[in-house]
């Protein structure tokens, strides 16, 4: 449980402004407890922020949420440094950005580190043996839960069906899947935008709206748009991005190898679209194919270790920049691996922050533009195909890891996929326990059959 702030809120009467070191002290506690993906994140903050002490509304929570869905990077970090920019501005911004964060990189740098230390003990190997199925599980669940709703016309289906085909069987890279469904969707909605129009009906707004801090009645919260404030942001922006490089060109004995981290996790933070299940694809497709920086099996265990860590799903990629620092010219370096993961993890969430910063005043004062948001819709649906793919991806890795041959199958992988379908989807086991259960169940398949 989230402990109570001591600011108080009298029923009927507007909530009043949280001080700074309130809203430090949730954003520091939900970093810790941020388990079950972005919806359960987001489930915490509505709680919290809307329900219990009543910050913001439900109308204005749930724009901000749709303003973070549409960005590339993790909806529910960015909507907390969305909220906390709406409620003391940039310095709010940055503490509930950092503070969702921060947790997460720790414990899981600590787990990278016995990874590569322990994970060729073979009893350690079964837990991840157990894990890597009830992955996948949770990837097609995905696809499902994503594809409910953001596939809303036939155009849409079209859409995924057509992000699919152009990387399952053509190979295409990523970005231009996403830049290809924006051209897609601009050409549609000019000539025929009924085709982006789905009839879902609007939500009732809520009668007290003046009772919240942040209500839709006032606009005196927003600070105005101004070009020059966007360019000092994008410069300061860009100085952040270039001092790590600078640094590795200066001290490092191999600045080509950070070179390529730099810019292929930055451009990864900005193709995110659809959060990490969509960007995944593209990670392995080149951290993998084309780096050698992991193996296939790698990318599950990492998978499988950001599942059972607080914070958003999307600090996978810093485990990847932990291997990717680890593996370097065979050296086997802790240090290096904790320093390709604290640089992976700075170049995929400063773009997080920019986007919210350089955009939300605009976004606030173009909230109900339905051209925006049905252009942005079929971006979403795109990544649904994306997501198909993975899931593809990761279950032939797991139930096929010497290829597609029925004799060399891993057919506890295949069963307990089904078996994990049946209990998250059927009987909705909480996924953190379910995950748990998946580890020792592959420990117990080892000790029992000894393989």
């Amino acid at each position: 449980m989230i402990a109570t702030p001591t600011t108080a809120t009298v029923p009927g009467l507007p909530a009043q402004k949280p001080t700074l070191s309130e809203a430090f002290r949730f954003w520091l506690k939900l970093g810790f407890i941020s388990f079950g993906g972005p919806a359960g994140q987001i489930a915490i903050m509505h709680q919290f922020l809307v329900e219990e002490k009543r910050w913001i509304s439900d109308a204005r929570f749930l724009h901000a949420l749709n303003y973070c869905m549409l960005l590339p990077g993790p909806e529910a970090q960015q909507l907390a440094t969305y909220i906390g920019w709406l409620l003391h501005g940039v310095r709010g911004g940055l503490v509930a950005g950092i503070m969702f964060v921060l947790p997460s990189v720790f414990i899981l740098l600590g787990l990278s580190m016995a990874y590569v230390t322990f994970g060729t003990i073979p009893w350690v190997g079964a837990l991840f043996d157990g894990l890597k199925p009830a992955v996948v599980a949770i990837v097609v669940m995905a696809v499902f839960k994503i594809g409910k709703k953001s596939l809303l016309t036939p155009f849409h289906y079209g859409v995924a069906a057509g992000s699919f085909v152009a990387i399952f069987f053509l190979n295409v890279p990523f970005p231009l899947i996403i830049a290809g469904a924006i051209g897609v969707a601009m050409v549609a909605n000019a000539a025929r935008p009924g085709l982006l129009q789905a009839k879902v009906p609007e939500g009732k707004q809520a009668a007290d709206e003046h009772t919240y801090f942040l209500n839709t009645r006032r606009a005196d919260d927003i600070p105005p748009f101004r070009w020059r404030t966007f360019g000092v942001q994008l410069a300061v922006g860009l100085t952040l991005w270039l001092i790590p490089l600078v640094l590795f060109y200066a001290f490092s004995s191999d600045y080509p190898f950070w070179q390529n981290l730099t810019v292929f996790f930055t451009q990864a933070a900005f193709v995110t679209f659809g959060g990490a299940y969509a960007v995944l694809p593209y990670v392995a497709q080149v951290s993998v194919e084309q780096f050698g920086w992991l193996t296939e099996y790698q990318m599950l265990d990492g998978l499988a270790l950001g599942e059972t860590t607080p914070g958003p799903l999307i600090m996978v990629l810093a485990f990847v920049g932990f291997m990717a620092g680890y593996n370097h010219g065979g050296a086997g370096s802790l240090g290096m691996g904790a320093a390709g993961l604290l640089a992976t993890t700075f170049y995929t969430f400063l773009p997080c922050f920019l986007l919210i910063f350089m955009g939300a005043p605009f976004v606030e004062r173009s909230r109900y533009n339905p051209r925006i948001k049905a252009v942005l819709s079929v971006v979403t649906a795109a990544v649904v195909g994306v997501i198909l793919n993975l899931a593809i991806y990761l279950a032939r890795a797991v139930v096929f890891p010497k290829g597609l041959a029925p004799e060399t199958a891993n057919y506890f992988a295949l069963a307990w996929i089904v078996v994990s379908l049946a209990a998250l989807w059927r009987f909705k086991v909480n996924m953190i326990l379910w995950i748990g259960i998946s580890a020792v169940a592959g420990l117990a398949y080892y000790l029992v059959l000894g393989q």
